[in-house]
C-alpha cells in the first residue's frame, strides 16, 4: 500500500483469526467507515478527513481486501457478513471503543447491516450507501435487468471457475466496474485507481469468497432475521442512487421493513458517491449523528 489518508495513523490490529489494516484519525466520538468493491479503505479519504474534525474516524480494510489478511475460504463462515461484522466490532473494541457509529458502502454496507442486526447494543447509528440488504438484493433482480449485476452470479459459483476467470483478466474485470459505476472519472485519480486495481488483483480468491457468501449463508442469516421479525433499532440513514426506478421496486418501502427509524434518500452522484460527492455524504453522516 503506497497511497494513504493524510494525517491518519496506520496500524495492523489483531482481531480473532485475522489482522486488519486500519487508518485512524481525529478525536471525539467514534465513527467506523467500511469500504466497498472494488475498493479499499481509501474510498473514504475525503469523508474521513472531513469527519475527523469532530470524531475519531476508524477506516479499516475489510478482511479479504486491501492490506488486511485474506484467509482461505475454509468454510461458509469465513467470509459471511456475520464474521466480517464481528471483525469490525472486535476492531473497535481493540481500539478502545465499546460503541460506535457505523457507515458502509456497497460490500461494506452489507457488513454494516449485519453488524447493526447482530450488535444493536454496539452500533449507535447506521449509514448505508447504495446497497440493499442481501435478501432484497437478490429478490429485486429479474430477467434481462439482472444483467447489471452479472458479477454477483459469476462469483456465486462454486470455488474454482470464477477465480480462474477473474485472475486471467483481473485489471480489466475490476477496472470495468470503476468505469461503469462512476460518473466522474476525476473522482478516482490515477494513483488511487492503481491502488484499487493492485489490491483487487492480489485478492481475487477472497473477494470471490465474500461474494459467494452473499449467495448462500448471508441469505440464510437475512431470512432467519426476517422470520424472527428482527429490525435495525438504531437511527438509520440510507443514501442510494434511484435503483428503485431503474429496476422497478420501492427502495424506501423495502428498507422500512428492516429499519424502525429510517431516513431514506436518493443521490444522483453515481455509485462511488463518497468519492464523487464527499461533502454531501459527510453532511448526511453528520445529520445522522445528530439524531
Amino acid at each position: 500500500m503506497t497511497t494513504t489518508i493524510p494525517q491518519f495513523e496506520y496500524q495492523r490490529v489483531a482481531v480473532g483469526d485475522v489482522h486488519l489494516n486500519v487508518a485512524v484519525g481525529g478525536a471525539g466520538s467514534p465513527v467506523v467507515l467500511l469500504h466497498g468493491f472494488p475498493q479499499t479503505h481509501l474510498m473514504w479519504r475525503h469523508v474521513a478527513a472531513d469527519l475527523a474534525r469532530e470524531h475519531t474516524v476508524i477506516v479499516p480494510d475489510l478482511r479479504g481486501y486491501g492490506a488486511s489478511d485474506k484467509p482461505a475460504e475454509h468454510d461458509r463462515d469465513t467470509y459471511s457478513k456475520r464474521t466480517m461484522a464481528q471483525d469490525v466490532v472486535g476492531l473497535a473494541r481493540a481500539l478502545g471503543h465499546e460503541t460506535f457509529a457505523l457507515a458502509g458502502h456497497d460490500r461494506g454496507a452489507l457488513v454494516a447491516i449485519r453488524a447493526g442486526l447482530d450488535h444493536p447494543d454496539v452500533v449507535t447509528h447506521l449509514a448505508i450507501l447504495d446497497v440493499l440488504p442481501t435478501l432484497d438484493m437478490w429478490d429485486v433482480l429479474h430477467g434481462a435487468d439482472a444483467a447489471v449485476a452479472f458479477h454477483l452470479y459469476l462469483m456465486a459459483q462454486p470455488p474454482g471457475l470464477p477465480e480462474r476467470m477473474i485472475e486471467a483478466s483481473a485489471d480489466e474485470f475490476f477496472g470495468f466496474f470503476l468505469d461503469a459505476w462512476g460518473t466522474s472519472p476525476e473522482a478516482i485519480p490515477a494513483d488511487v485507481r492503481a491502488e484499487y486495481l493492485r489490491a483487487s488483483r492480489e485478492a481475487v480468491p477472497s473477494i470471490v469468497a465474500d461474494y459467494r457468501a452473499s449467495a448462500g449463508i448471508d441469505v440464510e442469516h437475512d431470512m432467519a432475521d426476517q422470520a424472527a421479525g428482527r429490525r435495525l433499532t438504531m437511527p438509520v440513514t440510507v443514501v442510494q442512487q434511484d435503483w428503485g426506478s431503474a429496476l422497478g421496486y420501492d427502495a424506501a418501502g423495502l428498507w422500512s421493513v428492516w429499519a424502525a427509524d429510517l431516513d431514506h434518500r436518493t443521490l444522483d452522484a453515481g455509485h462511488f458517491m463518497a468519492e464523487q460527492s464527499p461533502r454531501e455524504v459527510a453532511a448526511q453522516l453528520r445529520a445522522l449523528l445528530a439524531r
